[in-house]
Formats: C-alpha cells, structure tokens, sequence
C-alpha cells in the first residue's frame, strides 16, 4: 500500500512536470515568434534609415512641378537630382534660396523634402520683378511660382517677396543648413550677398552658388568661387552653367563618403 502511494505521488509529480515543461516550451514559442515577427522587420526599417542616412543615394525623382515654364526655361535644370540627392542626404533644419524666379532649384529642394517626410523648412527669397541679367519680367512670373507652391509644397514652405538685404533680419545667425545664392550675378552683387548671408550659414552648413563657370555679360560669379575653393572645402560641377558647393564652415563626418565620390557625382549628374 505504502509503495502504491509512492508510485502514484511519482506519477503526480511526472505528470506536474510535463506540464509545467509545455507552458514553459509555449511561452518561449510566444516569445520567439513575437520576437522574429516585430523587432525584426524594426531593425531591418533601422537599419534602411542607417544606410540612406549615411550613404549618397542617386533617387530618380517625379518633380510635380515639371512644366516648361519651369523646367525646361530654367538654367538650372541639370542641377536638380543633385540637389534633390542633397536634401534626401544631408535632412537639413532649413533650406533658403536667394533668387528663385520660376521656382526649378527651389521646387527641388521642396519635392526632397516631401518625398523624404522631412521637417526642413525652405524659404525662397526674391522680389520677383528680375534684373539686368534675368531681364525684368512681369507679374506672371510670380503667379506661377506662387500657385506651384500652393498646389504641390504647401507645407513648411515660405516666400519671402523683398530683397535679400531687407529679408536678413528675419534669420537668426548659424540657423541656415543651405544657403542657395543665385541673385544679381555680377563680382560686386554675388561678394555682398555671401558676406552678408555668411554669419546665418550654420556649422557644417553649405552654400550653393550657380553660375559658377558663366565668365561673359559681366558675370561675376566665376571670380568669387575661384578665391573661395581655394580657402574651404567645395565641389563644383561645371555643366549646365555651373555649380558650385562650399563648406565655409567645416564638414560633418558623413561627408567624408561624398567627398571620396566626386569625380562619380560629376559624371553622374553631368549625363
């Protein structure tokens, strides 16, 4: 009788086990499987946003303001991936242009920023009335620029109808991460200009100059960007009227990858 109990207190005991086993073999099934299911597609999302973060990516983008008035008048047009690549790379707090009239470089920073989800502000600054270089050009132009914006980039976007001098004031010093100088392009308006917008540059902030390899009807640009390339770091891009990117303030360490690519950029961009 003694022995029977024995047997049975054993079995009890067995059977307790097993069972105590199976949850614990079903919680960690539960745990595994929740574990491969979530952190792992999160991580693979972490590591995509590294990798756009830290590497130049060549995107191919639908600009939705692509229409001839825009794009195809514009000078600027062979520039526009490059600076689209930029914003997606770089995710800078704020973007200002000086000298936007129909809009082709500022709409590309707009299009970036919208297809990246990103927080940049952009702020375009012009009278919109043209001068000796451009020509001077009627209300329409405005208008166009104008409803392009309303229509396609109404968020975080800003224009600013005054000159660049008035306009200053209105930027706190080191707040600007790029700074697009495509104004009056003679020597004496395009120093004033970088002299005066330099302290809103932040650390580490680019300027972009166009018109860099322009050397007739007293363009200026030319001048200015060969003494600047020599004092900071830059890339320039010779196609499509020139382009020049300064780093008057230094460089972040994602750049080192950028600057070991500028002969690939160049070739790229140039087709």
């Amino acid at each position: 009788m003694f022995s029977h109990n024995i047997d049975l207190s054993i079995f009890e005991i067995h059977n307790t086990t097993l069972t105590i086993s199976c949850i614990v073999i079903g919680l960690i099934i539960i745990l595994v499987s929740i574990f491969f299911k979530q952190p792992k597609t999160s991580l693979n999302n972490k590591n995509m946003l590294e990798v756009e973060k830290l590497t130049w990516v060549y995107h191919n983008p639908l600009f939705e303001f692509d229409n001839p008035n825009i794009r195809i008048i514009s000078t600027w047009r062979g520039h526009l991936n490059f600076a689209y690549d930029l914003i997606r790379f770089m995710k800078p707090k704020q973007v200002v242009e000086l000298g936007s009239f129909y809009g082709a470089s500022f709409f590309s920073f707009c299009q970036a920023v919208k297809d990246g989800g990103l927080s940049t502000k952009c702020v375009a600054i012009d009278t919109w009335l043209g001068d000796p270089h451009t020509g001077f050009y009627k209300e329409n132009v405005f208008e166009i620029f104008k409803t392009t914006l309303n229509t396609f980039y109404p968020n975080n976007t800003q224009m600013i109808r005054s000159t660049f001098d008035d306009a200053l004031n209105r930027f706190q010093d080191g707040t600007i991460d790029i700074l697009h100088i495509d104004g009056y392009h003679t020597y004496e308006a395009v120093i004033h200009d970088f002299e005066t917008w330099l302290p809103k540059v932040s650390e580490n902030g680019i300027i972009l100059f166009h018109d860099i390899a322009v050397k007739d009807n007293n363009f200026g640009v030319y001048k200015l960007w060969d003494t600047l390339q020599k004092q900071y770091p830059s890339i320039e891009f010779e196609h499509s009227y020139g382009l020049g990117v300064l780093f008057p303030k230094g460089y972040s360490d994602v750049f080192n990858e950028v600057f070991q690519r500028i002969e690939e950029l160049q070739q790229t961009y140039k087709v």
